[in-house]
């Protein structure tokens, strides 16, 4: 008698990448985020932390999206697990750099036509990541590490960027 449990792939509960269009929209997205950056005076110290060519920059970001909408997993392939924070550490990201980061990319957002309730979404979820980015207080304090979601909230079951809750894990959650 064979006891053995039969193999379920587990369903990919986020599908903004199908959503916004795929690599392509993607692609057009990073264009457009990397175009205000340049044009945009508010952005200007963020600008300045990146080299003067995007190529690799923009290659890199939208392999990264790509994988965090939920499409292929290039990003990590290749580079190994994003930790983001510590990618951007040698750089004072205080709170007006995280808000001109966002500016750029809520922009960017809209001059791709990403229908509203998807952007919605993406501006809910990049503004935790921008947020989490954050190093540097007033006067140019360093700003601690703010932890892990289960660290920080220990109670409290983190929220994803995911489209949907999936209702075999999480029920209750709603959706960011």
């Amino acid at each position: 008698m064979n006891t053995a449990l039969p193999v379920i792939a587990a369903a990919n509960t986020n599908r903004h990448y199908e959503r916004i269009g795929g690599r392509e929209a993607i692609q057009q997205l990073v264009n457009a985020f990397y175009r205000a950056m340049d044009s945009r005076p508010d952005a200007a110290t963020v600008r300045a932390m990146h080299e003067p060519d995007l190529s690799h920059t923009r290659a890199v970001l939208v392999s990264y999206l790509s994988e965090w909408m939920g499409g292929p997993r290039e990003y990590s392939a290749a580079r190994g697990s994003p930790m983001l924070r510590r990618r951007h550490q040698p750089f004072d990201i205080d709170a007006s750099a995280r808000d001109a980061w966002m500016a750029c990319m809520r922009q960017a957002l809209a001059e791709c036509g990403v229908e509203p309730g998807l952007r919605a979404e993406l501006d809910a979820a990049f503004t935790k990541i921008a947020d989490f980015i954050r190093n540097t207080e007033h006067a140019g304090q360093r700003r601690e590490h703010p932890g892990r979601p289960m660290e920080v909230a220990p109670h409290a079951t983190p929220l994803t960027h995911a489209s949907s809750p999936d209702p075999l894990t999480s029920p209750n959650r709603s959706t960011p």
